[in-house]
């Protein structure tokens, strides 16, 4: 099940932080170049007559409507770009594959942005009827949260500038400084003795990282692969991903622990969408801009 944003023109301010397994943070700029444009984006098909046993869904046909929790600081993963205000990346476009096999058209969508220590009680609370956002399935969150897929796994890796050559892993870190945020899981993995790193430094936002690597302050980034493919998709000639993970963080559909209704129906979307080929397309048109290897997912999806 393992699998793995070409730079638009002219610069703006991105307004970027990364949150996957335990990663957070706020925005902020790395003067890096617009994540909202030149990004796949595509209308599927609404289901019609969808007949599922599910609350959730069942109070979202009635309202006409359906909410789902997305991030929006994760360029070419789920991006809302500052002055069209548009969502737009590959975990948006699962949500919009999701949503159409519920019988619900992109016009019908609405966004949340959701950070990532309010994902499980916006879940828990129905604030939002199922969440999309670099969602690490895991068992401490099983226990609040139900989940769906994995539809992706990615895993914490490094990024580096375009022509560094010695860091190959995280075994050839010894005497070079780390950068991410304070917290994450990467950071306390890349803190193990075993690695060397000489110092690892602790900011409050990824872009911050990033801008310490392009400025040499730092010789590497960590974080999940996912968004490190972000950062390097949208610099191809400053910036790289090692490729080389050293955990594995699978991504899940968060919904309502009890809805297996709905867990059920979100499940044959992502199969039906894998199969048809619109996740591949999806995947190329915004995470495959890093030039990473598409892997599609083994289907059947595990339903446990």
């Amino acid at each position: 099940m393992r699998m793995r944003k070409t730079a638009a023109a002219g610069a703006v301010v991105l307004a970027l932080a990364a949150t996957a397994t335990a990663c957070g943070g706020k925005s902020g700029s790395a003067g890096d170049k617009s994540a909202g444009t030149d990004v796949y984006s595509h209308d599927y098909t609404p289901a019609k007559s969808v007949k599922v046993d599910s609350p959730v869904l069942k109070a979202a046909q009635k309202k006409g409507t359906i909410t789902i929790g997305v991030k929006a600081d994760q360029p070419f993963l789920g991006f809302q770009d500052p002055s069209t205000k548009k969502y737009s990346g590959f975990d948006i476009e699962i949500a919009k594959m999701v949503a159409a096999d519920l019988g619900f058209s992109t016009k019908q969508i609405k966004f949340a942005t959701v950070d990532s220590n309010a994902r499980e009680n916006k879940i828990s609370g129905h604030d939002v009827d199922f969440f999309v956002g670099t969602y690490t399935i895991n068992n401490e969150r099983k226990r609040l949260v139900g989940f769906a897929g994995p539809y992706y796994t990615a895993g914490a890796d490094l990024l580096v500038r375009k022509d560094e050559k010695s860091i190959t892993g995280p075994d050839s870190l010894k005497g070079k400084k780390v950068c991410s945020i304070k917290g994450s899981t990467p950071l306390q993995e890349i803190k193990k003795a075993k690695y060397g790193a000489k110092e690892t430094m602790e900011l409050n936002r990824y872009s911050l990282c990033v801008t310490q690597l392009l400025n040499g302050g730092v010789d590497a980034v960590t974080t999940d692969d996912a968004i490190l493919k972000g950062f390097a998709a949208q610099r191809p000639t400053k910036l790289r991903v090692v490729d080389n993970p050293f955990t594995k963080e699978p991504y899940g559909v968060g919904l309502d622990k009890n809805d297996k209704a709905l867990r059920e129906a979100i499940t044959k979307a992502l199969e039906h969408h894998i199969q048809n080929k619109d996740y591949e397309k999806a995947y190329r048109g915004t995470l495959g801009k890093s030039g990473s290897k598409f892997v599609a997912p083994q289907t059947p999806l595990p339903r446990d």
